[in-house]
């Protein structure tokens, strides 16, 4: 089966827009009506955070929102028994972020066969290491047809910008700056000559920016220099004052950024 990321990716070159959700937030059981109604919306990948309680790279608003999904009771078994639910009618790219320890706890083999067999297209791991994943796990994420998707960022080498694109075979996670997720300035001048370096790279694989995307004009202008972005903390934020029914919110919420 050709992974829905590929599929995606070749039947879409630019404007690709990936939202993340914290699994279990607002409510334990939201997980399932958050990502049907984010499809229905009209966006293109889901990125599902699995909630940690010692985040690397997550803002305050992310942070908060994994604290809560733990208090919750959400845990990696309940969340995948929700994504077997979510594939029942749903065929959109779907994603897990995370964390190398919550893998080593769920045992890395048992991690991926479960991710297999829900149709997980892609793993984010921000604290795994391109050298770890070359020698110790390339191999068992390519036996499972598990993407990988490795993040850079302003400060990462060419070197080794090369090294992960060789590595990756979903998408590379473009960094938009040095800082963790939740910024919400306009992109700076500084900031538009890393991603004009980035659009220059010769990537075999596609582009998303995100941290720091949170509205229709990031959106867009990120969108000049890559294939597309994520949006995590703002839409976390809207799922969080949910002034309306939780379908609504995020109908408005992916309009507003698509600008339609």
């Amino acid at each position: 089966m050709e992974n829905k990321i590929t599929t995606l990716f070749r039947d879409k070159k630019q404007n690709v827009l990936n939202v993340y959700v914290t699994a279990g937030y607002p409510d334990l059981n939201s997980t399932v009506d958050v990502v049907l109604t984010l499809e229905q919306a009209g966006v293109d990948i889901v990125e599902l955070g699995m909630p940690y309680s010692d985040p690397l790279a997550d803002g305050e608003t992310i942070q908060n929102s994994s604290q809560i999904a733990l208090k919750n009771g959400m845990h990696l078994d309940l969340l995948f028994k929700q994504i077997k639910e979510i594939r029942t009618t749903s065929k959109i790219p779907l994603v897990l972020m995370g964390y190398y320890n919550q893998m080593i706890q769920y045992g890395i083999d048992h991690f991926l066969t479960t991710c297999q067999s829900h149709n997980i297209d892609a793993l984010i791991i921000p604290d795994l290491p391109v050298e770890i994943y070359e020698k110790k796990h390339r191999e068992q994420f390519e036996k499972y047809g598990i993407s990988m998707c490795f993040l850079i960022t302003p400060e990462t080498s060419n070197d080794r910008i090369a090294k992960m694109d060789q590595m990756t075979n979903g998408f590379i996670y473009v960094v938009s700056q040095s800082s963790i997720t939740g910024k919400t300035a306009d992109i700076s001048k500084k900031q538009v000559t890393y991603f004009k370096k980035i659009k220059n790279h010769d990537f075999k694989n596609r582009t998303l920016i995100g941290f720091g995307i949170h509205d229709h004009k990031s959106f867009k202008k990120a969108c000049q220099y890559a294939n597309g972005a994520i949006i995590g903390s703002a839409f976390i934020k809207a799922l969080g004052k949910n002034e309306t029914d939780i379908s609504t919110t995020i109908q408005n919420f992916v309009y507003n950024i698509k600008n339609l």
